[in-house]
């Protein structure tokens, strides 16, 4: 008996394994002649796969082979940045001292630093960081960006670790302008920057809010929420998904879109137009070679109406914050739970918004989940490539970028899995950058988006979904917002997250005393900003705060928030004691 038993195992062992033994893998199947590509990205695995296989089909066409794809997935583009500047530092140091340079104990923040160090040996470090772009020399091992919004890639490209894809003869004819000159992909749009020198930008994204309609009749929400405003409704609080501006480049770029339309409100309540807006930023921008003060045209109730818009724009995240269920890590977390009705609504990038609302919607029925973006509330932004200097296979990583964004690169974005030239697998649903899938008055990109029409997957003629129209809908200047973006992430991680406990009970406490026209103080308390080693204005965050260094600044904003936080709390109940 003790060898059926044994028969019986060993039947069971081949029978389980028979799958496996004949399964041939994709990478079996390419063989040997398959060219290696290593990309680092924060794209999810639809994305990953579709790129992967819909670049190898194209490159065995164009270049009789196939390619295998090596995809690097360490976390959120904050996790790459960190990661790709400490192996560029650690490959540097090495290669440089094998040429006889000195590195001192600060030669990595030298060579990295966005302008030359005026100091002999540290400019000498940076310039021979910058000459070098040879996988035998400096290198990070990895040939490609892809992924991640324009501040970490035009960061990257600032400090040396990206390099233009293409040399003096300038990318090929067809990607950025066709034959005739029309231009397929601008270089910004309303004052958002889509690609730089070394980053190209290939596919787009806007910011908006996804509701969940069987929690908001729950929660005796009739109006669903149409701006950013919508969500400090105290009737949300506890029922909001947010995410941590630290740990994801898209959220950070969704709360600073609230403050710049915050910021844009006040200037137009303060009556100044939208050319008058144009004309003194330029003004600025003339003035800031000189001097950070106030070009001698521009009205000082001008910039006074900026600086208050900032304040107000963040303590409008803030009152959202206060209605949060929680803040996570992880930005794709949201839409999930709005979907499944673990809240009621939340702040997400519109692909996510999107795809779970397709996830989560039974075929034939009414989507459970819808997703918004409030017009004239978000810019659109674009996501980047970039080439890494020193890439090991150099040839085949501006291939890649030649396909992303080339005509057949694009339709993966937004055709619907199945259809012809589109995805095989997994419809993505986000928004291309070329100006070709879009309507056009121009007859040539008309047509074109008449022949994509029928495979799309998003509506992308509809106001509210053509990014080109969206974009015209607000304009952005990088002044007002921009320089401030890696405080606005810190602040609003202060304020919402590590003192996000404090702040959601205070909330709770001025709610159920009467609300915050019944407690002026509680709400002075809760909205105060920073005063410590200096008030935190909207030019001390600059030129103050942006110098200290980081933990310092964190750990002081937090206590000070959660200090206010409980007296705040305190000053509501006294009231009603009273």
């Amino acid at each position: 008996s003790g060898m059926k038993w044994g028969l019986a195992i060993l039947l069971a062992i081949v029978v389980v394994a028979l799958p496996f033994l004949f399964r041939r893998t994709p990478e079996a199947e390419m063989g040997a002649d398959a060219a290696e590509l290593i990309i680092i990205s924060p794209h999810n695995e639809a994305i990953r796969q579709e790129f992967a296989e819909g670049f190898s089909r194209w490159h065995q066409a164009r270049f009789g082979s196939p390619v295998r794809v090596d995809w690097r997935v360490i976390g959120g583009t904050t996790e790459i940045m960190r990661y790709l500047t400490s192996e560029y530092a650690a490959s540097a140091r090495r290669f440089l001292k094998t040429q006889g340079m000195e590195w001192p104990a600060d030669g990595a923040q030298a060579m990295l630093s966005g302008k030359r160090p005026d100091d002999e040996a540290r400019g000498a470090l940076w310039q021979a960081f910058r000459a070098s772009d040879a996988p035998e020399e400096i290198t990070c091992r990895i040939d490609l960006f892809f992924g991640g919004g324009v501040y970490d890639h035009s960061t990257a490209e600032r400090r040396g670790l990206t390099v233009p894809a293409w040399g003096a003869a300038g990318p090929p004819v067809g990607l950025f302008e066709d034959a005739e000159g029309r231009v397929l992909i601008p270089t910004a749009m309303n004052g958002e920057v889509w690609r730089g020198n070394a980053y190209y930008g290939c596919v787009l994204s806007a910011f908006g809010i996804c509701y969940n309609m069987d929690r908001l009749a729950d929660l005796g929400i009739d109006r669903p929420p149409a701006a950013w405003e919508d969500l400090t409704d105290a009737r949300y609080a506890g029922h909001l998904g947010l995410a941590d501006p630290t740990k994801s480049g898209s959220v950070a770029k969704a709360y600073e879109m609230m403050i710049h339309a915050r910021c844009a409100q006040h200037v137009a309540e303060a009556g100044f137009s939208r050319e008058q807006v144009r004309r003194y930023e330029a003004m600025f921008e003339q003035a800031t070679a000189l001097t950070n003060g106030l070009p001698e045209n521009v009205p000082s109730a001008y910039q006074q109406a900026v600086e208050q818009g900032w304040l107000a724009g963040l303590n409008l995240v803030r009152r959202i914050g206060a209605n949060a269920r929680y803040v996570t890590d992880a930005s794709a977390k949201v839409p999930n739970d709005v979907g499944m009705g673990a809240a009621a609504a939340g702040i997400v990038i519109d692909f996510y918004g999107r795809m779970q609302s397709e996830l989560s919607t039974p075929p034939g029925r009414t989507p459970v989940m819808t997703y918004v973006t409030p017009v004239g509330g978000t810019s659109v932004t674009a996501d980047p490539v970039s080439l890494l200097r020193g890439a090991p296979h150099r040839e085949l990583a501006v291939r890649f970028i030649e396909y992303l964004l080339g005509e057949e690169g694009q339709r993966l974005w937004n055709y619907r899995a199945g259809t012809p030239g589109g995805p095989t697998q997994f419809t993505l649903r986000r928004l291309p950058i070329r100006r070709d899938f879009y309507p056009s008055p121009d007859p040539v990109f008309q047509a074109a988006h008449e022949r994509h029409r029928p495979h799309l997957s998003d509506p992308l003629w509809q106001p509210d979904v053509d990014a080109y129209r969206l974009g015209e809908a607000f304009h952005y200047e990088a002044r007002w917002t921009g320089r401030h973006f890696g405080i606005q992430r810190d602040l609003i991680r202060a304020m919402c997250l590590d003192a996000g406990d404090e702040l959601r009970r205070a909330w709770r406490v001025i709610q159920e005393n009467g609300g915050p026209e019944a407690n002026p103080e509680a709400m002075r308390l809760l909205e105060a900003m920073p005063d410590t080693p200096v008030p935190l204005t909207w030019t001390s965050a600059f030129a103050y705060y942006a110098r200290q260094p980081r933990l310092d600044v964190l750990s002081t904003w937090t206590a000070f928030f959660r200090k206010h936080y409980r007296l705040a709390e305190a000053a509501a109940r006294q009231r009603k004691e009273e």
